[in-house]
């Protein structure tokens, strides 16, 4: 009787750490998720501020979804719009600081991206 409670506090240990894990990738893919959200932070990061720098170097985003995927960064705090009134009235995003929380995914993403390619040239070679 003793060792099936064990096993079961052990099993509720793994699944509420399997659980925590889950959720804390969740949130992340809710807030830097899909195709293109990192893509623009990088641009943004590399001196592409307004949005059609922006749109040319994110190859293959529309500007109806480069507009929703700005707006959802901004909610969830990695960017900021600028909006200068003078004339003519011009439009920056900027990053802010919460952005570089994000410097050592983009890292890892960048360098396993890099290998998986090398990897499928390998193969299909």
């Amino acid at each position: 009787m003793k060792n099936q409670n064990e096993n079961k506090e052990v099993n509720k240990e793994f699944t509420d750490e399997c659980h925590k894990v889950l959720l804390a990738v969740s949130d992340a893919l809710y807030a830097i998720g899909g195709k293109w959200k990192l893509m623009i932070i990088i641009a943004i990061a590399r001196g592409n501020n307004r949005f059609t720098e922006i749109q040319r170097q994110v190859t293959g985003i529309s500007a109806r979804v480069l507009s929703n995927e700005l707006k959802e960064l901004d909610m969830n705090g990695f960017i900021i719009k600028k909006v200068d009134a003078g004339y003519p009235v011009t439009i920056e995003y900027q990053l802010l600081p919460y952005s570089n929380t994000l410097e050592e995914v983009v890292s890892a993403m960048t360098k396993w991206g890099m290998q998986h390619r090398e990897k499928i040239k390998k193969e299909r070679s």
